[in-house]
């Protein structure tokens, strides 16, 4: 299995930590948005092959690629 780690940083983005907060879609357990409003950050630690739909749509409100991308193969 694949693990994927992405985060953004909100402070330079098109959109606010509050706003992204308000709309994220689910995710299928045991994946999950996280964040962190000291430092405006908002990411997803994503568990799975392929990244879902919801990456785009946060990369989109956001407005540039992840700050920080890591995958890690649990194999």
């Amino acid at each position: 299995m694949i693990v994927r780690l992405l985060i953004w940083n909100v402070a330079d983005s098109l959109t606010s930590l509050e706003e992204l907060l308000d709309h994220v879609p689910e995710l299928e357990l045991p994946s999950r948005w996280v964040w962190n409003e000291a430092t405006e950050r908002f990411g997803i630690l994503w568990y799975g092959d392929d990244l879902p739909e919801a990456a785009g749509w946060a990369q989109d409100l956001i407005g540039h690629d992840p700050d920080v991308y890591e995958e890690f193969d649990s194999a």
